[in-house]
């Protein structure tokens, strides 16, 4: 089959690999009709991967149809039309059981949990993908909920939804987003969607910044982010903050800028070991500080309920479409953050 793999620091490329087959009773391969490139994606294109090992096919958002399924598998036949969710689950511990595959209690490192990070579960950037464990890892996708939509469903959104959750975000609040990637995009959808009365949004592109306004998202514009969002909250600072991005300058900025006895919720993916956390300011302003990665199992069944009754738009945030060809063109393009790009979805069959 045709897939992308990657070969090192800006090295995508496009090729054949093997076809996955069905290796275990309990597996199913699935035909992607469309995969995503995510924020993440961008950490390993970068050269920070989550693994030393090169020349696996990446990714971790797609949908499609089950082609084969191992003799074990009964919640799902060839043809059915599913979601595949970024966290893999072992459907034998008991986290898993809940819904909270990022916490597997079987996984022996994190590479095991999401598809496209190393070679141990080759991505979704690929004419096929093998799903293990397909009656926990599969999600049916109901016929009203358009491809794009799904892909973003399938990270995205749920993380952005997870990200709000933790926040605890109460009707009436002001919530500040930082990063209006496709993340950042549906966090604020997410943060109306509880409530919020405001939302504003730190960016680096005025493009993304723009685009979000027309989601009725405030945008903090200028030079000195902190002072703009002070001068906007009269002084008093955003009730809860979503960072999205995890980079240390935002997530300083999103300790620095939430009010007193305020909340932080950190989604963007941090590989800084060592970060310099400002222990005496998050004691001063009595902080609650949440930080994790999002278990999409678990978040995923409001979502699909508020997507097919338009309170959540995921779709509003694809922005660009590709062959899977044009995959490393694809990437360079997500990297340069032109173009207005937000999300970009990947055609298998081109």
């Amino acid at each position: 089959m045709k897939a992308l793999t990657y070969h090192g620091r800006h090295d995508i490329r496009y090729g054949e690999v093997p076809d996955p087959a069905v290796t275990s009773p309990a597996d199913a391969v699935v035909r992607v009709t469309a995969a995503g490139i995510c924020g993440s994606d961008l950490h390993i294109y970068g050269g920070n991967a989550f693994s030393p090992d090169l020349g696996y096919t990446p990714g971790h958002e797609c949908v499609g149809v089950v082609v084969d399924t191992g003799g074990q598998v009964t919640r799902f036949k060839s043809g059915d039309r599913v979601l595949v969710p970024a966290s893999v689950g072992c459907a034998q511990c008991r986290q898993c059981a809940a819904g909270f595959t990022a916490r597997c209690e079987r996984a022996t490192s994190s590479t095991e949990l999401c598809y496209g990070v190393s070679p141990k579960l080759p991505g979704s950037q690929a004419q096929l993908l093998a799903v293990p464990c397909a009656d926990v890892n599969l999600v049916h996708l109901p016929e009203d909920i358009s491809d794009e939509a799904a892909v973003v469903l399938t990270d995205n959104a749920p993380t952005a939804w997870y990200g709000c959750r933790r926040a605890r975000i109460q009707p009436g609040e002001t919530v500040l987003v930082v990063g209006l990637g496709p993340v950042g995009l549906m966090a604020a959808q997410s943060a109306f969607a509880m409530g919020a009365a405001r939302v504003l949004g730190v960016d680096l592109v005025a493009e993304r910044r723009a685009f979000a306004a027309g989601l009725g998202v405030e945008p903090v514009e200028g030079d000195d982010a902190r002072t703009a969002i002070r001068d906007m909250t009269a002084g008093r600072g955003p009730d809860a903050v979503v960072e999205a991005v995890g980079s240390d300058a935002t997530i300083e900025l999103a300790l620095k800028a939430v009010r007193q006895a305020g909340r932080v919720s950190v989604i963007g993916v941090s590989q800084n070991k060592a970060f310099p956390f400002h222990m005496y300011l998050a004691q001063v302003k009595e902080l609650e500080f949440a930080i994790g990665l999002c278990s999409v199992h678990y978040e995923l069944p409001p979502l699909i309920a508020l997507t097919r009754a338009g309170r959540l738009q995921p779709d509003v945030v694809v922005s660009h479409r590709f062959a899977l060809s044009e995959g490393p063109d694809a990437y360079e393009l997500f990297a340069s953050r032109s173009d207005g790009v937000r999300k970009i979805l990947l055609d298998p069959a081109g």
